[in-house]
């Protein structure tokens, strides 16, 4: 009787161990055509904007990318973020994020890449990451997290505390973008609706000529000068 509590007790470790294993796929996911973006191990697959290879801001730290701003350009965008090496048109997207206090980053897609553009969100629509209690963003409509940055703004905050996983998702098929924050649709609007028109002509972006001019492009991770980590990592053509 002791030996098989025993038996049941490893069991369960072994099991509470599998599920907790992050940067991988399961067989389900794989047949549903699943890949990852990030092996968890290194930063094979992504460099850095208009550069070779990844450089040394970004770091794989317990099984997550991990960005160690420069402090000269603290709270600020630095030029340094990282981008995925294949470009994705019609995808679903899956992630994982938590922030520094008093951090902003944010996920980018639909990037071109050209040194015309110096930096990923010039072209590319951002998922806003932020510390929504502490960030001045945090204030302002449209910048929260999980927001279709200065464009759509969530129906209520999703966010989890600074320092916890948040699961974030979102969805382009022919312009038709969606967007999820731990569960909670945060955007549903399709590229060039009327819908669309008028989120732009309200944004900052309204002036900006390469601004979701592509259908398809890279994944950028932002680095806005604060500590900031992903992981989980993976994307499903459609």
């Amino acid at each position: 009787m002791i030996k098989n509590f025993i038996l049941l007790l490893a069991m369960g470790a072994l099991l509470g161990t599998a599920s907790a294993q992050h940067n991988t796929l399961t067989s389900k996911e794989k047949k549903q055509g699943w890949t990852l973006l990030f092996d968890g191990k290194t930063t094979t697959g992504w460099h850095a904007y208009l550069s070779k290879d990844a450089g040394t801001h970004w770091q794989v730290v317990d099984g997550a990318l991990q960005l160690t701003p420069d402090a000269e350009h603290a709270g600020r965008p630095s030029g340094n973020d990282l981008v995925t090496n294949d470009e994705y048109e019609n995808f679903e997207l899956e992630y994982q994020w938590k922030i520094s206090e008093g951090g902003n980053s944010g996920l980018i897609f639909s990037v071109h890449e050209d040194p015309q553009y110096k930096e990923p969100y010039l072209t590319g629509l951002e998922m806003q990451v932020l510390d929504d209690s502490k960030h001045p963003d945090g204030k302002i409509a449209k910048h929260n997290s999980g927001d279709l940055y200065d464009l759509a703004q969530a129906p209520k905050l999703a966010t989890k505390p600074v320092g916890e996983w948040n699961t974030a998702k979102l969805s382009k098929k022919n312009g038709h973008l969606q967007l999820w924050l731990n569960g909670v649709k945060t955007a549903d609007v399709t590229i060039g609706s009327p819908e669309w028109n008028t989120m732009l002509a309200n944004s900052k972006f309204k002036t900006w000529k390469g601004f979701a001019a592509y259908p398809k492009g890279s994944i950028a991770l932002q680095d806005h000068g604060h500590e900031v980590w992903y992981r989980d990592i993976k994307i499903r053509q459609l």
